[in-house]
C-alpha cells in the first residue's frame, strides 16, 4: 500500500463514538490506491446508503456523521472529509448544519495538507473554516467548532498534535446542541 499510514497506532485505543471498522489504511494523495477509484482502494465498489439531513435529524442518531468524527480522530483525513462531505450535500449550502460540516471537512482536509507538506493550502483551509465555524454557531453538530478551528490552526501553523474531536457534553436535557 506504498507509504500508507498504519492503521494502528497509539490513538487507535482511545475511545470511538461508533464501533464501525476504520479502514485498512490512511489515504494519502499519490502516495496511496484512491480508494474509491482504484480496485486496490479500502472502499472500491462500496455503495452509499441514503444519509439524513442533519438539520432536521438529530446528530446524535447519525451514525455516519459520528463515524467522520471516529475517522478525524484516528487520521483518517481524506476518508473523514468524504464521509462528512456526503453530509454536507444532503444538509446543504448555507444551512447551519452545512456550515458546521464544512467547518469539519475543511479541518480534515488542512490536516491532510499537513502530511502532504502543503502548509500554505492547509492554512488556507483553516481561514476558510473559521467563517463556517462563525456561522455553524457555538456548538454546531455537538462541537465547539471555534475551539476546533483554532486547534487545527495550531497544529498547521505551529506544529501543536492533531485535533481530537470532543462531543460536548448535553447538560440536562438542554437540546441546544442537537444541530
Amino acid at each position: 500500500m506504498g507509504d500508507a499510514t498504519p492503521a494502528t497506532d497509539p490513538a487507535s485505543h482511545r475511545a470511538r463514538y461508533t464501533d464501525r471498522p476504520l479502514p485498512d489504511y490512511r489515504h494519502i494523495p499519490g502516495r496511496t490506491p484512491h480508494p474509491t477509484r482504484d480496485p486496490a482502494g479500502h472502499s472500491y465498489g462500496r455503495a452509499g446508503e441514503p444519509l439524513p439531513d442533519l438539520n432536521l435529524v438529530p446528530w446524535r442518531s447519525c451514525d455516519e456523521y459520528l463515524y467522520g468524527l471516529d475517522l478525524f480522530n484516528e487520521g483518517y483525513w481524506w476518508e473523514c472529509h468524504e464521509v462528512l462531505e456526503n453530509l454536507w450535500h444532503v444538509a446543504g449550502l448555507g444551512t447551519a448544519a452545512g456550515h458546521a460540516l464544512q467547518a469539519l471537512i475543511q479541518c480534515a482536509a488542512a490536516h491532510l495538507k499537513v502530511v502532504c507538506g502543503q502548509t500554505v493550502g492547509a492554512r488556507r483551509l483553516v481561514d476558510h473554516a473559521q467563517a463556517h465555524a462563525d456561522w455553524g454557531g457555538a456548538r454546531g453538530l455537538g462541537l465547539d467548532l471555534r475551539a476546533v478551528v483554532a486547534a487545527s490552526c495550531a497544529h498547521v501553523t505551529e506544529g501543536a498534535p492533531p485535533v481530537r474531536l470532543e462531543l460536548t457534553p448535553r447538560a440536562g436535557g438542554d437540546k441546544s446542541d442537537d444541530l
